[in-house]
């Protein structure tokens, strides 16, 4: 992982994490998914880029929401799509 943090995440007051662990997109649809990524905006828990649907990547293009936190257990890590960076925490 890179080790630069740029300005969208240095903005975060306090990291969101899942309320639930399970994509509720991937429920409606009956898809599965394989890891699980929490919305630094609003909240929002959806599947990752390894997933068949990748719900939480076109949930950050189509909402222009920059930064996601993995939502795996023992993952502690950071990522901004509009930058292209990732860092742990």
């Amino acid at each position: 992982m890179k080790n630069k943090i740029c300005a969208h995440i240095l903005d975060l007051k306090e990291l969101k994490t899942a309320k639930e662990h399970v994509c509720e997109e991937c429920v409606e649809q009956g898809s599965q998914w394989v890891h699980l990524r929490t919305c630094q905006t609003c909240g929002v828990t959806l599947c990752c880029d390894s997933s068949p649907m990748q719900h939480m990547s076109h949930h950050c293009k189509k909402e222009s929401h920059p930064v996601i936190i993995s939502s795996e257990p023992g993952e502690q890590w950071i990522y901004c799509f509009t930058d292209d960076i990732a860092a742990e925490y």
